[in-house]
């Protein structure tokens, strides 16, 4: 059986201790608390303290560069959350706090069941869509490749 991992790159308008991120960092463990409790979650990365992958050291050369990783049952479950929740409130604000100028980048990619994702791993699967575009191996929501690599069709 296999799991949906998903990865969401942003960078950061402003350091999290600064007033404008307020609200975002205000949200990090409420959103986390209801991730964690959605059926279909499955992991998501954390920092030592169990707090939000936002804390993390950055494996990318830029220090406000966020990464956030998750895995998933389902793709529905991870689309529900993402676009059905409140979680869909930091999305349509996302301009608040993260830098517009630096592009957002997000892939996917399915995994063996109990398998979490390293940042290498991410970065590796990161470049590798950069490069090849959407493949089974690593792709954006639009193209919803199930495990097989065959397009998949959410309700």
């Amino acid at each position: 059986m296999r799991h949906l991992s998903q990865a969401n790159i942003s960078c950061f308008s402003a350091p999290l201790d600064n007033l404008m991120m307020k609200e975002f960092v205000a949200f990090l463990d409420p959103i986390t608390k209801r991730v964690e409790g959605n059926s279909g979650f499955a992991w998501r990365l954390k920092d030592e303290k169990r707090q939000s992958a936002s804390y993390l050291e950055s494996p990318f050369k830029n220090e406000m560069t966020a990464i956030n990783i998750s895995v998933w049952k389902k793709m529905e479950s991870f689309k529900n959350y993402a676009y059905g929740s409140v979680h869909s409130y930091f999305l349509k604000n996302k301009k608040k706090w993260f830098d517009p100028a630096q592009p957002s980048q997000f892939i996917m990619w399915w995994i063996p069941t109990g398998e979490g994702p390293s940042l290498e791993l991410t970065k590796d699967k990161l470049e590798y869509r950069q490069k090849h575009g959407d493949t089974p191996q690593t792709f954006f929501m639009h193209s919803q490749l199930g495990v097989q690599g065959s397009a998949v069709k959410l309700s």
